[in-house]
């Protein structure tokens, strides 16, 4: 309990926190803004006639007309506040809610770091970020401090520590262990510049596939260990680099490059990024009046971050054929769906039937998604129940010639087409029937 102790409050150097909070709000603004100039915004939340929200959040819209734009652009003008430390607690409290909202807003352009920058993002809120080299600390000196309370950087390294290795563990099955999933990943790269021929080579898909389980599953253990630091350092720098230009995640790469301020010595980040900057070097251990309610806070939250990834295990069928469970479970890269599907709407008064032109409704990436996943297949079948409910009629919904290959491997049926999906209820954390069994 005394190492623990040591561990969580002794107070240290606070440089590799103050330097985060500029990267973190220089990536977030650039990130926002980037949504609205590459055409995200607009593909995503302003084009579509329907948006596929969590389950759970319709209420939350976009925007009518321009109003996501602005939407993108109050959040990259928060990043930027961020960075300065202007009115920092404003700044990271609203654009945390703005991100989650428009995290939750939509799902057709789904990825993991989205997730882990809400919680990041949630984090940043609770520390004292701004406490040097910020707007808030020049305009009011009280509240600048050279140190931080050591769980600070704690909180960050177990975070990342679970993200890479559930992230790991993920890929310790068939289709990454053959490579198969990481030929499909690689063949729609074979136009790139130079390295797109390289890219299709069997023996680059075995580096690949045997770096990307060793460097998720040792990163942080390498970054923690002095001895391996520097090799750990640079390693990164030369995989978050090949996901950025390989992949073309946005800000992400560069974000988790941000991450290893925190793995270094604060006198090492101070001497590069604060020189002028008095080094906190006392280290004492200080308990503050809110510990009880820190180590509660903190363990609920870690608790719930080791348990919500491994949910899948405890729904019936494999959650790569079901995707029950997937979101929020760090499985990144592991698989390419595609599918095929029909809606028949049936009137439930007259028995007349017809079939749905899913271009009067959807997106191109909305279509794209919707023929292979289930939680697109039912909220669509929900959408169609309400709008022919407008018009006064009751409807049936059923996914006909529901097909799905997963990771290139032949197509097989995937919904019961004889479920009325329209009376059906979602369920978060159980199976669903009629997803038809993967065996």
């Amino acid at each position: 309990m005394n190492a623990l102790r040591r561990l969580l409050f002794t107070k240290i150097d606070n440089s590799p926190l103050l330097i985060f909070r500029i990267f973190f709000g220089i990536l977030v603004s650039l990130e926002c803004y980037g949504a609205i100039l590459t055409g995200w915004v607009r593909d995503t939340l302003i084009n579509p006639n329907f948006t596929f929200n969590f389950i759970g959040f319709e209420w939350l819209q976009p925007l009518p007309g321009y109003g996501m734009y602005i939407y993108f652009f109050v959040m990259g003008t928060l990043g930027v506040g961020i960075a300065l430390g202007y009115k920092y607690r404003f700044s990271i409290i609203s654009f945390t809610l703005l991100w989650t909202g428009v995290y939750l807003m939509q799902k057709s352009s789904y990825n993991n770091h989205y997730y882990l920058l809400i919680l990041i993002s949630a984090i940043m809120c609770l520390f004292p970020a701004n406490a040097g080299y910020s707007s808030d600390a020049k305009k009011n000196p009280s509240i600048r401090t050279e140190h931080m309370f050591g769980y600070v950087k704690w909180v960050i390294v177990l975070q990342l520590f679970i993200v890479y290795t559930y992230a790991s563990v993920a890929k310790l099955y068939g289709d990454w262990l053959d490579f198969g999933i990481i030929k499909i990943l690689m063949s729609n790269k074979a136009e790139y510049y130079i390295i797109g021929d390289i890219l299709q080579q069997p023996w680059i898909h075995k580096i690949i596939g045997v770096c990307g389980i060793l460097f998720d599953l040792l990163i942080v253990p390498a970054l923690l260990w002095k001895p391996t630091r520097k090799f750990a350092f640079f390693a990164s720098i030369f995989f978050h680099l090949f996901n950025s230009i390989v992949f073309q995640i946005g800000i992400f790469p560069y974000l988790s490059l941000a991450f290893i301020v925190f793995f270094f010595e604060p006198e090492t980040i101070r001497n590069i990024f604060f020189k002028k900057k008095t080094l906190y070097t006392k280290n004492k251990i200080a308990i503050p009046s809110f510990k009880n309610t820190a180590l509660l806070l903190g363990s609920i939250y870690f608790i719930i971050q080791l348990v919500l990834p491994i949910r899948h295990y405890f729904i019936k069928d494999n959650v790569l054929w079901t995707e029950e469970g997937h979101r929020m479970s760090w499985r990144m890269m592991l698989r390419s769906r595609t599918g095929t599907i029909k809606f028949n709407v049936v009137n439930e008064e007259t028995k007349a039937s017809s079939f749905v032109n899913l271009d009067d409704y959807l997106s191109k990436k909305q279509k794209k998604r919707i023929a292979a996943y289930p939680d697109f297949i039912w909220q669509f079948a929900q959408h169609l129940k309400k709008k022919y409910a407008e018009k006064g009629e009751t409807v049936s919904v059923y996914a006909v010639n529901s097909k799905v290959s997963i990771n290139g491997k032949p197509y097989r049926a995937f919904i019961d087409p004889k479920v009325n999906l329209a009376n059906e209820t979602w369920k978060h954390f159980e199976h669903h029937e009629w997803i038809l069994p993967s065996n």
